[in-house]
């Protein structure tokens, strides 16, 4: 029944390992600490719902969806790049780029579970790219499986930040956010400039 349906365990597999290198949630502890720390708090069930519907809208209507508003894939990264860029400057430099208006925490809280966390952290240009590129591939069943899993790791590392955070304590999470500050500088310079040079 489940194969009629294009069910393919294999498949789920291998696209659920390439989709989990891509998010790298785990890798993105450290930024997720740092994002917290901005707004206050985070919401792990509204970043993962967002996360995912972003997912999944790209699935099934990929590159038409931004054809629909005149945006391309490339645009699409360059513009996730700068917003990782930035990002970056903030753990590195100790400096604060974003800006939230809200004094009272709720709507900060909101606002940083959908971007930066869930755009374009979680389901950013090369999540996009990804998805796109296993469509090319694998049955869009199998994806949306692989999605979801990633998904589920995705809720079980947010709502797990606290208990990490105190593990690894300020020290380690000021190291911590250092080098994964650098690691997000190199990779949104290496989405820029592999995608920039495709606009002209």
């Amino acid at each position: 029944m489940f194969s009629e349906l294009g069910f393919d365990l294999k498949e789920v597999g291998v696209a659920s390992m390439v989709l989990f290198a891509v998010i790298d949630i785990v890798g993105s502890i450290p930024i997720i600490i740092k994002i917290k720390k901005n707004a206050g708090e985070i919401s792990p069930i509204k970043a993962s719902i967002v996360a995912f519907s972003i997912m999944v809208a790209f699935l099934f209507l990929g590159e038409s969806l931004l054809g629909v508003i005149g945006i391309g894939t490339n645009e699409f990264a360059v513009a996730g790049s700068f917003v990782l860029f930035f990002m970056a400057l903030e753990m590195v430099l100790g400096v604060e780029i974003f800006k939230h208006n809200d004094p009272g925490g709720k709507k900060k809280a909101k606002v940083a579970s959908v971007v930066p966390l869930a755009f374009p952290l979680i389901a950013g240009a090369g999540t996009m790219t990804s998805i796109i590129s296993l469509r090319a591939e694998f049955h869009q069943l199998n994806i949306l499986i692989a999605i979801l899993i990633n998904m589920l790791l995705v809720y079980i590392v947010l709502i797990m930040t606290k208990r990490i955070e105190r593990i690894l304590g300020e020290a380690g999470i000021a190291v911590l956010e250092k080098v994964f500050g650098i690691i997000l500088l190199a990779i949104a310079i290496k989405l820029f400039s592999s995608n920039v040079k495709e606009l002209f």
